[in-house]
């Protein structure tokens, strides 16, 4: 396989659909049952392949893994689901945070007095 064919640099994207059901839940240490389960409480949504199989992605599996942590130390799976999606509202508003400081650093640093 070459650069050149249709999965060139696909599988080095964490936001393509590459491990189905059985193989995601297998790398987790979980059943299918816990992917649907936290697909039911909308925290990840797998695509669908064309014959209507779910596929998921890197990033999917990493959001699911640490779901599985939560709940392994106890946390009912809504709960858990909720904790995840808050934890990656707070580090995406940190970075948009980290942004407008640079940025209204580099306007002060830049511009003097008139």
């Amino acid at each position: 396989m070459t650069a050149d064919t249709p999965l060139g640099g696909r599988l080095e994207d964490d936001d393509y659909p590459a491990y189905t059901m059985g193989r995601a839940a297998e790398m987790l240490g979980t059943t299918p049952g816990f992917l649907r389960a936290i697909g039911e409480a909308r925290l990840i949504t797998p695509l669908r392949s064309e014959g209507g199989h779910r596929r998921y992605s890197r990033y999917q599996l990493r959001v699911a893994a640490r779901a599985r942590e939560l709940v392994d130390k106890g946390t009912p799976i809504e709960a858990a689901c909720r904790i995840v999606i808050l934890e990656d509202q707070l580090e995406e508003a940190q970075r948009i945070n980290a942004e407008y400081r640079r940025a209204a650093n580099d306007t002060s640093d830049g511009s003097g007095s008139s």
